[in-house]
């Protein structure tokens, strides 16, 4: 599997663990919900600093997010 697949499967899992839309998670993290979307559809590649503020707002690390780390989130690292 590609690392944009795992990347927006891990993106996609992260966000409805947290229980929050599209609309919620783009105006926490200031992309838009198209991009959010595409992003979670691995329709695009995402850039390094937009990974490292999703990275940031789930309190996980990137290669989590690429799949590099197996290590599932603590539930009380989740902000």
């Amino acid at each position: 599997m590609e690392h944009k697949n795992i990347f927006a499967d891990n993106l996609k899992r992260l966000r409805k663990s947290r229980e929050l839309t599209l609309i919620q998670l783009s105006n926490d993290i200031g992309l838009s919900k198209t991009s959010l979307n595409d992003i979670e559809n691995a329709k695009v590649f995402i850039s390094f600093d937009k990974a490292i503020a999703l990275a940031d707002y789930f309190n996980v690390s990137l290669d989590y997010l690429v799949g590099r780390d197996g290590q599932e989130p603590k539930p009380d690292a989740l902000p």
